[in-house]
């Protein structure tokens, strides 16, 4: 069955979990790999450890554009698809590599001339600037792989083959054997400590980036990639970062929310900061199959939208919501019974356990909200309402959740800090439900 009439046509559940599950496992696989890198780390030490938790919202911010922009182009691409406007659809797929490479060279020129006054701007100890100078050096001026790779996942995904990106994506995580190889010198390879681990971090995805390629030239037959006569079209790229710009933001809040976090943390202990960097690594066990579902979701109704399929459009975020909220139960269940055994995996000290075990009790009651504000955020990205997941997100992280963590910092001390995560989410998701009704009526109802 041809991709293109897959997606219109198939029984939703099949389409969907069809769509989702590789992305999920890609991500899942992805996931693990943070974990392990952290857990490696943390053996080091925990100032190590602490290190790589400042250099997140860099990371993070990396991958907000490598993934904002395949949003836009996830968008643009199914929906020509479900047009059958072939030609641009190859356009557009080639400007997904042109975007990838000039976002590199962006975040490159950043960590080769800014990196340790962005460590500076978060602590005065010196042991952990240096570390995480590092670390985040190794990890920009070496990110042409997560660019491409991203961009290459995303073309793959927008025509129904999620089944690859879960290749590319397993395949780069594989690279985590290197990891204590290149941080403790094993084998004969020198000892680099916390460089090893980013270098480990970059050849993984280049490798994955790699292959993402030859899968696309060989089996995406659906587009033809064909930079030898590429030219740079502006109406396609506003076409793409009309969708695009509104999840970058989106996803950058989150860099800003966890530099924001970081600040207030540090400011009672090192330690504080490193827990929340566990949690950020350990909720990604959590999130990440959620955003895969999420990114199946997404091409299934632009498809169906630019066919004008409502019912198929509504069935998919039904589905969707189900699975997502049943994901994000587990998450809490294990959070809530299993917190020590979760910080031990980290090495964590008593300390670290004393703010730990708490901390992670209370910020997972968000679980019980996230799940549908995710999926909502996935049909207004289809349908081209960026903006109103842009307004989600800040709503949550910047108007409700930072100020609260400041102001219970002030009040409550350390231990209140934590309550700011639920209290958010439960704002978010009464925002995200006056939205979809919006949508629903601007969007869905008229088709």
């Amino acid at each position: 069955m041809a991709t293109e009439n897959k997606m219109g046509v198939m029984p939703l559940n099949r389409l969907l979990i069809s769509m989702s599950v590789p992305m999920m496992i890609s991500m899942l696989v992805q996931a693990l790999y943070n974990i392990v890198d952290s857990m490696f780390v943390a053996q080091l030490s925990e100032n190590a450890l602490t290190a790589v938790s400042l250099a997140f919202p860099a990371q993070n911010l990396m991958i907000a554009v490598a993934t904002g922009t395949g949003v836009g182009v996830n968008a643009a691409l199914s929906r020509n698809l479900g047009e059958k406007n072939f030609d641009r659809a190859n356009r557009i797929a080639d400007h997904a590599l042109f975007l990838a490479a000039m976002s590199y060279i962006v975040f490159a020129l950043f960590g080769l001339f800014f990196a340790r006054q962005f460590f500076r701007l978060q602590t005065d100890i010196e042991e952990i600037v240096d570390l995480g100078t590092t670390y985040l050096r190794v990890c920009t001026i070496a990110s042409f792989g997560l660019f491409m790779e991203i961009a290459c996942e995303r073309l793959l995904q927008s025509t129904g083959k999620t089944i690859y990106s879960m290749y590319t994506q397993g395949l780069g995580a594989i690279i985590i054997v290197l990891d204590p190889i290149l941080i403790f010198g094993y084998f004969g390879a020198p000892a680099l400590g916390i460089a090893g681990a980013a270098g480990a971090t970059v050849f993984g995805q280049i490798i994955a980036f790699g292959l993402g390629f030859y899968l696309n030239k060989t089996k995406n037959h659906e587009i033809t990639i064909s930079l030898r006569s590429f030219k740079p079209n502006g109406e396609i790229i506003r076409h793409i970062y009309a969708v695009g710009v509104p999840s970058i933001i989106m996803a950058s809040i989150g860099s800003i929310m966890t530099f924001g976090i970081n600040k207030i943390l540090i400011a009672f202990s090192s330690t504080a900061t490193a827990v929340f960097g566990v949690y950020f690594k350990l909720q990604s066990f959590v999130f990440m199959p959620v955003f895969g579902l999420n990114n199946g979701t997404v091409p299934i109704i632009a498809y169906n939208y630019g066919a004008g399929k409502p019912d198929r459009i509504m069935g998919t975020i039904k589905l969707a919501a189900v699975y997502a909220t049943t994901i994000m139960l587990c998450g809490f269940a294990v959070f809530q019974l299993m917190p020590d055994k979760l910080l031990m995996i980290f090495s964590a000290s008593d300390t670290m356990l004393s703010i730990g075990i708490p901390a992670l009790r209370i910020i997972s009651i968000s679980f019980l909200f996230a799940g549908c504000s995710i999926v909502c955020t996935s049909l207004f990205q289809a349908l081209g309402h960026g903006m109103l997941s842009l307004w989600i997100s800040v709503f949550r992280q910047l108007v409700v959740l930072l100020p609260v963590a400041f102001i219970f910092a002030r009040i409550g001390g350390l231990h209140t800090v934590w309550f700011a995560f639920p209290i958010a989410e439960a704002f978010a998701i009464i925002f995200s439900g006056v939205c979809l009704v919006h949508v629903y009526r601007k969007e869905i109802i008229p088709l």
